[in-house]
């Protein structure tokens, strides 16, 4: 199980495909939201599933590749949601052509990822359909959920975890089963596979979070302190407000509540009420406790003890990124 070798196969797969066609202005956002790069996690995740259960991981480039044009559809839409000027370093879709063409745009990718189940015969296409289409739901769900956090002062962590659960865990978990669809794996373990993925996702989305606040700028790709900006109601500052004093607490409220022209004070000040309350300490425990529920489902899992530890492995990579 080699991360690195599904990377290559998977982009090799991408890079065959020939995005543009008439009419060019709906095709050519698709070529370029789809060749900015990207960790290429959730492919990967598709032919790991696909590998672990049958050893045949090419036989999922197509799923693969559904789940990878869907999430970037997803992206498309985000960043239009979000007024995101970034992405992966580069000028999101919206900025570079504008907000119609990235809603259209976005659009056919949705139909385009359907299509590439039609490499699969009837019975694995219904399993493959249902499983997607049930996700993509579930995205959009998620979504809402997000949009509403913004106006609403008595978001929970228990109701921002099921968020995450549905924008970003729910693909992570369906693009692991639909691995294991393909290998034709017992029902069993592809359900024990997707629960696997969607604790891997809560954690993999609180990574985000943190590294949103406190990444790397030259490696993250996007706009660091971007949720703050945007008033996200992220872990982080849901935890900060339960542990926080008071003075802090007002100025976190006060900071969430407007949207400013410049936002360097904004984001240095909430950073700084974030460290003062331990909250990176805190969201590092949280991902471990996500990332320990994952590994704990590996031991009912009917697949070779090499398997668990590359899926072991695979976790504990996620957790420590800094992409």
């Amino acid at each position: 199980m080699d991360i690195l070798h599904y990377q290559a196969d998977f982009i090799n797969y991408l890079d065959s495909k020939e995005w543009v066609r008439e009419p060019k202005n709906l095709y050519e956002p698709i070529d370029y939201i789809i060749k900015l790069g990207g960790k290429r996690i959730r492919p990967i995740l598709t032919l790991m599933g696909a590998d672990i259960f049958s050893g045949e991981y090419k036989n999922a480039l197509p799923a693969a590749l559904a789940v990878e044009v869907f999430h970037n559809f997803t992206l498309i839409h985000d960043d239009i949601m979000d007024d995101a000027p970034l992405r992966r370093g580069k000028v999101t879709v919206h900025e570079k052509w504008d907000v119609n063409t990235g809603i259209l745009s976005g659009d056919a990718m949705l139909i385009l990822a359907y299509q590439y189940f039609e490499n699969y015969e009837p019975k694995i296409f219904q399993k493959l359909a249902q499983i997607f289409s049930k996700t993509a739901l579930e995205v959009c769900d998620g979504q809402q959920l997000d949009v509403d956090f913004e106006t609403r002062n008595d978001v929970t962590i228990e109701e921002y975890i099921n968020m995450i659960r549905l924008k970003t865990s729910v693909l992570v978990a369906a693009a692991l089963k639909m691995g294991a669809i393909v290998a034709e794996a017992s029902d069993e373990d592809a359900d024990l596979i997707y629960d696997f993925g969607l604790n891997l996702g809560l954690a993999f989305q609180l990574q985000d979070d943190f590294l949103d606040a406190f990444g790397n700028p030259e490696t993250f790709g996007k706009q660091i302190g971007g949720d703050i900006i945007e008033n996200k109601k992220t872990f982080l500052y849901l935890k900060s407000l339960e542990v926080a004093n008071e003075v802090d607490r007002d100025k976190l409220l006060y900071f969430f509540s407007h949207k400013l022209e410049d936002n360097s004070t904004k984001i240095t000040e909430v950073k700084r009420i974030f460290e003062l309350n331990d909250i990176p300490l805190l969201i590092k425990e949280e991902i471990k406790n996500y990332t320990d529920k994952a590994f704990s489902t590996l031991s009912s899992m009917n697949i070779s003890e090499e398997s668990k530890q590359g899926l072991k492995k695979f976790g504990l990579w996620l957790m420590n990124r800094s992409v």
